[in-house]
C-alpha cells in the first residue's frame, strides 16, 4: 500500500527511560543556560553548569577552543544584565537515562542570519541536574535563521468521537507546512489541548519528505512532546496553524486556551491565523472582540462536506460538519476539484483545502510576514 493508516503512540517510545519529572527538571537547567545567555544573566548560567564543567568551542585560531564554565559565565558579567542581546535560544531534544543526560539546543542569531548547535552533557548531581560539557558549532547548512516563530494546533485525539475507529494528524501536512517554514528560517512550536504526545495518521513511506521525517528524531521528539497551552505565550508567535487529519475534529475546535491563543496573536499582535484540510475545523468557533465570527464575509477554505463519505462509520462521529457550519456562520466556502491544492487568502486569515496545499498555505504566511519588512 502507497499509503500507510497507522497511530504512532509516540509516549511509547523508550518509555521505560523516561521519566518527566527528570525530564522537567533538565529542561529548567537549559533554559537557564538559554535565558542567562540571551538577557545577560551570569547567575543562571553559573545555576545551569557544574563547577568545573568545560565548553568546547570553534575558534579559527584553535582547532579545539576548551573554554572552561567560570570563564564562559564572566563574558556576560559586564554587559547590561537583563536586557535582550539578540541570541535566541530553543530546545530541540533531550534524551535521558538514570542519572545522565544529552540534549541538543539550537542558538539562533536573526541579526548575522546564522544558527549554531549545542550539544549538552548533564549529570544529575546532589539531586540537582548540571551541565557537565558542552560542543558547539555553525550550522552551515541552514542560510537563514530569522528567529520568528509559528505555532502549530494539532490534537490528542488517537480515535474517531467515542468509537474505536483511529485516527490522527496528517503526517502529509505536517511535514509539508514544516519543512517550508523550516527552509524559510522559520522556528515551529507544536501545542495540543493536552500536551505531550500526539498521534499521526496518513503517512506516505513511498514520499520522499515523509520518510525523511519520520526517521527525523528532533521532529518526533517535538511531536512526542507537544507543549500544552498553558505554556504558550501567544506574544512569541507570528502565526499559528491549524494541521488537519480526522483528528482535528476532536479535542481542539472546542478547546477555549486554544482559541484564546490564536486570537491573541490575531489581535493583538498582527498575527495569521492558518489551516488546512479539516483543520479548518479548529477556527469554526473564533470570535474577534466585538463579537463576530472571525470568518465572517471571507473567503475560507478546508475539506469540502460533499467530498465526505456519509455513510462511513468515521463520518457519523463528526460532531458537526466543517462547511456547513462555516457557511452558516457567515463564512464564503471555496474548494476546487479533489487532488488540486486550493488556498484563500483574507487579509490575515490563510486557509487551504487539502494535504496537497500546505505547502502553498505556508508559503503564502511567509509571503504575508515577509512583505511587512
Amino acid at each position: 500500500m502507497k499509503y500507510l493508516l497507522f497511530i504512532f503512540s509516540l509516549l511509547l517510545l523508550n518509555s521505560s527511560m523516561y521519566s518527566q519529572n527528570d525530564e522537567d527538571l533538565i529542561k529548567n537547567t537549559l533554559e537557564n543556560y538559554i535565558n542567562g545567555t540571551s538577557y545577560n544573566t551570569p547567575e543562571l548560567i553559573e545555576k545551569a553548569f557544574y563547577t568545573d564543567a568545560d565548553l568546547f568551542l570553534d575558534n579559527k585560531e584553535k582547532k579545539l577552543w576548551i573554554v572552561p564554565a567560570k570563564k564562559y559565565q564572566s563574558w556576560y558579567e559586564n554587559k547590561k544584565k537583563g536586557e535582550f542581546n539578540g541570541r535566541i535560544g530553543n530546545i530541540i531534544s533531550v534524551d535521558h537515562i538514570g542519572s545522565i543526560a544529552t540534549a541538543k539546543v539550537e542558538i539562533l542569531f536573526p541579526d548575522a542570519n546564522s544558527r549554531y548547535i549545542d550539544l549538552f552533557l548533564l549529570k544529575k548531581i546532589n539531586q540537582q541536574w548540571k551541565i557537565i560539557s558542552k560542543a558547539a558549532t555553525k550550522d552551515e547548512s541552514t542560510t537563514k535563521a530569522n528567529g520568528n516563530k509559528i505555532l502549530f494546533i494539532v490534537s490528542n485525539a488517537a480515535f474517531y468521537g467515542t468509537s474505536d475507529i483511529p485516527t490522527g494528524n496528517s503526517f502529509s501536512e505536517l511535514v509539508n507546512a514544516y519543512d517550508t517554514f523550516n527552509n524559510a528560517g522559520f522556528t515551529v512550536d507544536f501545542v495540543s489541548p493536552k500536551g505531550g504526545s500526539v498521534p499521526l495518521s496518513y503517512i506516505n513511506t513511498s514520499d520522499d519528505l515523509c520518510k525523511q521525517y519520520l526517521y527525523n528524531p528532533d521532529f518526533l521528539y517535538a511531536l512526542k512532546n507537544t507543549k500544552k497551552p498553558s505554556e504558550i505565550n501567544a506574544k512569541n508567535y507570528k502565526a499559528v496553524h491549524y494541521i488537519g487529519g480526522g483528528a482535528a475534529m476532536f479535542g481542539v475546535p472546542e478547546n477555549t486556551a486554544i482559541q484564546k491563543i490564536a486570537m491573541t496573536i490575531y489581535e493583538e499582535h498582527n498575527g495569521i491565523i492558518s489551516s488546512v484540510c479539516h483543520g479548518t475545523a479548529g477556527i469554526v468557533n473564533l470570535k474577534t472582540k466585538d463579537g463576530n465570527y472571525l470568518f465572517k464575509n471571507k473567503n475560507v477554505s478546508g475539506y469540502p462536506d460533499s467530498f465526505e463519505k456519509p455513510d462511513a462509520p468515521y463520518f457519523k462521529q463528526f460532531p458537526f460538519l466543517i462547511q456547513q457550519t462555516l457557511e452558516s456562520r457567515g463564512a464564503i466556502f471555496k474548494f476546487s476539484p479533489r487532488n488540486t491544492s486550493h488556498v484563500e487568502v483574507k487579509g490575515n486569515l490563510i486557509t487551504g483545502q487539502n494535504y496537497l496545499s500546505s505547502k502553498d498555505v505556508a508559503l503564502k504566511i511567509i509571503e504575508n510576514l515577509n512583505n511587512r519588512k
